[in-house]
């Protein structure tokens, strides 16, 4: 009987569609990253680089091996394992009768699936004492996107450093890009323009981390304290 494989994949892009890339992380015995790999997709949806990163995860491990699979992403995930036999059944269409979108990415996971012992997980990501594999592979394919170079423990790459608060994703996965001006103009109630509430803790670019339901706004490199975004101009 094999042991299984501990596995996390994740997918990103800057912009949705934008600069994306993917990334898959296998864990060792103690739960840390072991292996790891990333790639560039140029421009592309977050949905396509989260269900790439599943299938180069799959691509990537025997078969023969059961997987336990990490992801962050409820839409690739309910795709391959909720989704999937319906749109079989109804030669590819949805519900509704339009196309299923990523049709060849789902088939080829579909594929890849046949045969073999996958279990998937859920984990929520950017969490205070989160899932330690998905938030390697969340930096991992964050970085790879705005790098556009591939990157993995087979190049003899560096893991990189967690993103700083998520980026969009950390402040409940909306894009918001705030005004140039927000420090001059501020609504009734006091909170800087394209400026939000942190769904999750994070950390700014500053080095400094905020709280969830503190203000924070968009920066260059993420989402971070409303100080350090207008103290440089956005």
């Amino acid at each position: 009987m094999h042991e299984q494989i501990i596995a996390a994949c994740d997918g990103a892009s800057k912009g949705n569609p934008g600069p994306a890339a993917w990334a898959w992380v296998i864990g060792d015995a103690t739960g840390e990253a072991h292996r790891w790999e990333a790639g560039p997709l140029g421009t592309a949806t977050n949905n396509v680089a989260e269900l790439t990163a599943l299938q180069e995860l799959l691509e990537s491990t025997d078969p023969a091996v059961p997987l336990q699979v990490r992801m962050d992403s409820q839409y690739a995930m309910k795709a391959v394992t909720t989704w999937l036999p319906g749109w079989k059944r109804k030669g590819w269409k949805t519900a509704s009768g339009t196309p299923v979108a990523n049709q060849p990415l789902v088939m080829r996971i579909d594929e890849l699936l046949s045969g073999r012992a996958v279990e998937f997980v859920y984990v929520p990501a950017h969490q205070v004492d989160g899932d330690p594999l998905n938030a390697v592979a969340d930096a991992a394919a964050s970085h790879t996107a705005r790098t556009q170079q591939a990157a993995g423990s087979s190049l003899g790459s560096a893991l990189p450093p967690p993103e700083a608060g998520g980026g969009a994703s950390a402040a409940g996965g909306r894009s918001r890009k705030p005004s140039s001006d927000s420090a001059a103009r501020r609504p009734a109630s006091g909170r800087a323009r394209g400026s939000l509430k942190a769904k999750f803790p994070g950390r700014c670019r500053c080095g400094k981390s905020y709280e969830k339901g503190e203000t924070i706004a968009k920066n260059p490199e993420g989402w971070g304290h409303v100080a350090c975004v207008t103290a440089t101009g956005g």
